[in-house]
């Protein structure tokens, strides 16, 4: 019994590493289909001399290569590479995303906590919170940053409100609905038990929500990272991902490659934000993989 009882662990990590390398092995096989059909729709563009919905050209589709290169060209004769850089703008735009996606994760689960306990705050709260998500965040940002400028706050804790801003809302809604999805029989059996508010939230119905948690985190993940690179328009930060867009924008016609490079830049961000909850919901969900969103 002591042998099988330790085999089967074993298998688990075993069954779970397999399951791991299968998920790197369909993004990798995905990133080369995608990279594919790109050089192939800019062949093919390129032959028939399509312009709907866009001219393809050098300056509206670069060569993928061409975008990777250009990451390891100084960005000034002489200087360090473009990617010394994008490294240094990545590491303060995701300082910024990930503050504002701590903050604005605490505030959606407590939120969720909140009106999980009280029906009239539900419906009362709840349609101010979904109209909160319906402003645009280009209206939003500059006001954000204006305003706690005038309090003396740090332009980019302003960026960090922001991404704060895009992150609470699918935390506070997915974590509600979990908070409220166990079984009614399973509410009066705790009931029957005399078991507090605090027994009842703690023990039945944070449990029954982790996946639901989780997966909002994973939307806010990559939520965190737009609205950091967006929050750092207004707040002119030139040290961040958003700064270097507008800078290469500016210069597109002449090196178009270096924003592309900024691009992926901002993509492998999002994704190392999206992987980090991902194995922080392993960790957590390891014991019931029947749970894992």
């Amino acid at each position: 019994m002591a042998a099988i009882a330790i085999e089967q662990p074993r298998r688990t990590r075993g069954a779970d590493t397999a399951r791991g390398a299968k998920r790197v092995a369909l993004v990798i096989v995905g990133l080369g289909v995608f990279w594919g059909l790109w050089e192939a729709y800019r062949w093919i563009g390129e032959r028939l001399g399509l312009t709907w919905p866009f001219t393809v050209d050098e300056i509206t589709m670069p060569h993928i290569h061409e975008m990777l290169s250009a990451l390891t060209k100084p960005l000034q004769p002489g200087g360090p590479t473009l990617l010394h850089y994008e490294w240094h703008w990545a590491l303060f735009t995701g300082k910024e995303a990930l503050i504002g996606f701590l903050l604005g994760g605490a505030i959606g689960f407590a939120l969720a906590i909140l009106l999980a306990h009280s029906r009239i705050l539900r419906r009362g709260l709840l349609p101010y919170i979904v109209i909160s998500q319906t402003v645009p965040i280009l209206a939003v940002a500059p006001m954000v940053v204006l305003g706690l400028g005038t309090k003396g706050v740090e332009p980019w804790i302003a960026v960090s409100v922001i991404a704060a801003y895009l992150t609470f809302f699918p935390v506070a809604m997915n974590t509600l609905r979990g908070l409220l999805s166990p079984d009614p029989r399973s509410l009066e059996l705790m009931r029957s038990y005399a078991a507090s508010r605090n027994d009842v939230l703690w023990k039945l119905r944070l449990p029954a929500s982790l996946p639901f948690v989780f997966s909002a985190l994973k939307i806010s993940a990559t939520a965190s990272v737009i609205g950091a690179i967006i929050g750092e328009t207004p707040a002119s930060i030139q040290d961040g991902l958003g700064g270097a867009i507008v800078n290469f924008n500016q210069y597109y016609s002449t090196a178009p490659t270096r924003l592309w490079a900024t691009n992926i830049v901002c993509a492998a961000l999002g994704l190392a934000f999206f992987a980090a909850v991902l194995i922080a919901e392993r960790l957590v969900l390891r014991r019931a993989p029947e749970h894992v969103a």
